[in-house]
């Protein structure tokens, strides 16, 4: 999905770290443990998600849990370069042994962390840490991912309206943190500003479960200044939808 920068930088800028809500005219809202739920089906009420501090090297621990490490992770770097991901571990060999098996479905699972779930603000790198998180199979099925996910994008929307309030500039076409989740939820409360139905794909059903598989296929709605008609739209916004 190519995330609509306009969108999510009028509602960005409209965030308040203070109280963790959008200001609105209408009055105050925010992204909940339940729209995570709704829209994604992601895990909220099991183990919170924490890494240890590890004795080991990052080399060792890449090593160890995916087989090989790449030629710049050297010193303290603790971070991959999610393409090196992708292109080392793009093809299961047919003969591959369990342990093989395993750690490329950790290379898989690790890129989707960093490039999806948790990216940061430049989205091309992620950090082993999470790595540790998927050691164990039956472990990271019991972490609640949803709500670090959204805290994740709590801390990067307050970020970013930092940034704004010290330079008077922007920073949402850099902002961190799934924008997927933040661009779907916007849909979802403010339907005048959401694709029409003729540019979703039928098989995306008003019933669909999780419920944002409804907008995997969708295209935003285009406009002459769009990042300016966003705003106005925003600063008149008058109804929204309490329950999705």
């Amino acid at each position: 999905m190519n995330p609509n920068a306009s969108l999510i930088t009028a509602l960005v800028e409209r965030w308040r770290p203070e109280t963790s809500t959008f200001h609105l005219p209408c009055g105050e809202i925010t992204i909940t443990l339940e729209d995570v739920v709704t829209l994604y089906g992601l895990a909220i009420n099991v183990d919170a998600v924490v890494v240890d501090i590890p004795d080991e090297e990052w080399s060792a621990i890449c090593l160890r849990l995916l087989g090989r490490v790449p030629v710049d992770l050297v010193g303290g770097v603790a971070v991959v370069r999610i393409v090196w991901l992708r292109v080392e571990f793009s093809h299961l060999p047919e003969d591959a042994s369990q342990e093989v098996i395993e750690q490329f479905a950790r290379a898989y699972a690790l890129s989707l962390i960093g490039g999806v779930l948790f990216p940061d603000w430049s989205g091309s790198t992620v950090h082993l840490q999470y790595l540790l998180l998927i050691e164990d199979w039956q472990r990271a099925g019991r972490f609640a991912w949803g709500a670090a996910v959204l805290s994740y994008l709590y801390r990067e929307m307050g970020r970013s309206t930092l940034h704004i309030t010290h330079t008077g500039t922007s920073l949402a076409g850099d902002l961190g943190g799934w924008v997927a989740l933040l661009q779907f939820w916007a849909w979802e409360r403010f339907p005048h500003l959401a694709p029409r139905d003729s540019e979703t794909r039928a098989q995306a059903t008003e019933d669909a479960s999780p419920r944002g598989l409804r907008w995997l296929s969708a295209n935003s709605r285009q406009y002459g200044d769009q990042l300016f008609q966003y705003k106005l739209w925003f600063d008149a916004m008058d109804i929204v939808v309490v329950s999705i």
